[in-house]
């Protein structure tokens, strides 16, 4: 491990990214590199400061006396009776009343709050995956980590994954459109054994991990940057699709739109 290899895995050894293999060599490399041993305790330090430091802004009186100021006033009592000249109290809503408002608007606070709560997990979920599948491609990247069945043939590296992971990996070949086929291999993601179909555009690798539950559902593309590295899910036949590679955004998104393309019914496989 060089130094510059060895910069990207502290910072995944710091956030508990690596497995502990990876983990063990880092900071083997660590212990024996002066240069990466300061950098190391310099990325420990700052981490610390933030977790210590007190950076929640509390919210100041004024604000509550001026949203309470820019709430409607409270509707008026009911006009007094028309057949007596004598002014009438208000009505008093009946413990009913009160109560079943109560309830509902209780049920429907809960359902918003287990929207949010729902959504909020997706998010983190989704988030601590792509941290995952961005380890997994920076691990790949090493020399002998990329492929276990090294071949262009489609034919060859789809029926290699047979028993080896739960579900029949789609393997696309796209060398004709500019994205080279350069075979497969076995990872593992949040401790679960996945299939990684492996191509390259040019000199920039791409992962596409496949597996049959890898995070939220998502029928639309969603796209995001993971430490340098543009990362695109989506879900497609029963399938969880991840795609991670250095290549830029735009050309990312069209080997993606490609491999779609490819799995819809009536497209050769």
């Amino acid at each position: 491990m060089n130094c510059a290899e060895a910069e990207i895995m502290l910072h995944a050894l710091l956030d508990g990214e690596l497995d502990a293999g990876h983990a063990r060599e880092a900071e083997a490399h660590a212990a024996g590199c002066a240069g990466c041993a300061e950098k190391l305790a310099a990325f420990r330090a700052m981490r610390a400061a933030m977790a210590g430091a007190d950076l929640k802004q509390k919210t100041p009186a004024s604000l509550r006396a001026r949203i309470e100021a820019a709430l409607p006033a409270t509707a008026a009592p009911a006009a007094a009776s028309a057949r007596t000249s004598a002014a009438v109290l208000p009505l008093r809503p009946s413990r009913r009343s009160f109560f079943s408002g109560f309830g509902t608007g209780a049920v429907l606070s809960g359902a918003l709050a287990a929207g949010l709560m729902l959504t909020v997990f997706h998010n983190d979920q989704d988030q601590a995956i792509a941290n995952d599948v961005v380890s997994a491609h920076i691990r790949s990247l090493q020399a002998n980590h990329l492929t276990d069945v090294e071949t262009s043939d489609q034919h060859t590296v789809k029926p290699w994954f047979d028993g080896k992971v739960d579900v029949a990996p789609p393997v696309i070949d796209l060398t004709a459109q500019g994205f080279t086929l350069l075979g497969g291999r076995l990872d593992y993601i949040a401790g679960e054994p996945v299939a990684s179909v492996v191509y390259r555009r040019r000199k920039h690798i791409i992962n596409l991990f496949v597996a049959q539950h890898l995070g939220a559902a998502h029928a639309a593309i969603t796209a995001r940057s993971v430490q340098g590295y543009n990362v695109r899910h989506w879900s497609e036949q029963g399938l969880e699709f991840w795609a991670v590679s250095d290549l830029d955004g735009e050309e990312l998104g069209e080997f993606v739109g490609k491999i779609s393309a490819a799995l819809r019914p009536g497209a050769p496989s």
